[in-house]
């Protein structure tokens, strides 16, 4: 029988090569930027939200600014994940025969937003939902696109989902919506997750608001144009950087395309003021505004 090489110079070569591979490895890795992505579930938004702000969880009730809320999350998830960029935003919600409604297709729209659907039924129950956000979370965590979950739901059934994606190395964070009695997210899903927060009153007040309680009939004023929108948008920056100063701007450009929540909603509350025109639900005016603002701000740096 043929004795195995035991040459000590040989053993101590394949030693250092092993430890320069790793070195490589951990090296690369160091390199690679932290990922995160947000992951909504819209029936739980919608009845959680509407609860605690309108007193309600039917959607016909009130109105939800969802772009202005998508933003806000987006923002919040930057402080949050200080050293990590935003994969997108996941937006799941149902849709008889999963055709797109009007507010879909507009939240679909926006950048950085993917919208997935599941069935509605007769009930208008959502079906199909929690098996799209395991689908989801799953792959982009076995295949290393995303090392943290912001998931916003409550729902027990995404436990299993949790579990899928910490099972190939994701942290999995649970944002939750302030229950004005009792809880409104199930144990186990608290249980399961590797932190959890919650976003109060405060935080949803400018996004969701009772339509008995408009601030602007928006039938009463002509729809004003992109370009109307826009250059309301450009005044604004305008009186903005005239009482913020220049320190001011260059901490707001990094941000570009979003504004942080309070900037956002500041703006427009005042074009409304403006317009004399609500611009809730028209996602287009509202990236008119945000296009008016950032383009003044950036041709005065």
């Amino acid at each position: 029988m043929e004795a195995m090489n035991d040459d000590p110079a040989d053993l101590g070569a394949r030693i250092d090569r092993t430890n320069e591979l790793l070195e490589r490895m951990l090296a690369e890795v160091a390199k690679t930027p932290s990922t995160h992505a947000i992951f909504v579930d819209a029936g739980y938004l919608y009845a959680a939200a509407g609860r605690l702000v309108a007193g309600t969880e039917d959607r016909r009730a009130f109105d939800l600014d969802a772009e202005g809320l998508i933003d806000a999350l987006i923002d919040r998830a930057r402080t949050i994940f200080a050293d990590s960029r935003l994969l997108r935003v996941y937006w799941y919600d149902g849709a008889r025969r999963r055709i797109h409604t009007a507010e879909q297709q507009s939240i679909a729209e926006l950048p950085d937003v993917k919208v997935r659907l599941g069935n509605l039924n007769a009930n208008n129950q959502q079906k199909g939902v929690d098996s799209l956000i395991r689908s989801d979370l799953e792959s982009l965590a076995r295949h290393r696109a995303i090392s943290d979950a912001a998931l916003l739901g409550g729902d027990e059934d995404l436990v299993s989902a949790v579990e899928a994606a910490q099972g190939y190395g994701a942290r999995v964070h649970l944002w939750g919506i302030e229950a004005p009695e009792g809880r409104n997210q199930a144990e186990p899903l608290l249980w399961e997750v590797d932190s959890q927060r919650t976003f109060d009153l405060e935080f949803f007040k400018p996004y969701v608001s009772r339509r008995t309680a408009a601030a602007y009939d928006a039938g009463s004023t002509a729809r004003p144009t992109r370009e109307d929108v826009r250059f309301v948008g450009a005044q604004i920056a305008a009186r903005w950087l005239a009482s913020r100063g220049r320190e001011a701007l260059v901490e707001l450009l990094p941000g570009h395309p979003y504004l942080p929540g309070s900037v956002d909603q500041d703006l427009l509350v005042e074009a409304e003021g403006l317009l004399q025109y609500s611009l809730r639900g028209h996602a287009d005016l509202r990236r008119a505004l945000r296009d008016g603002f950032w383009g003044h701000l950036q041709a005065q740096y």
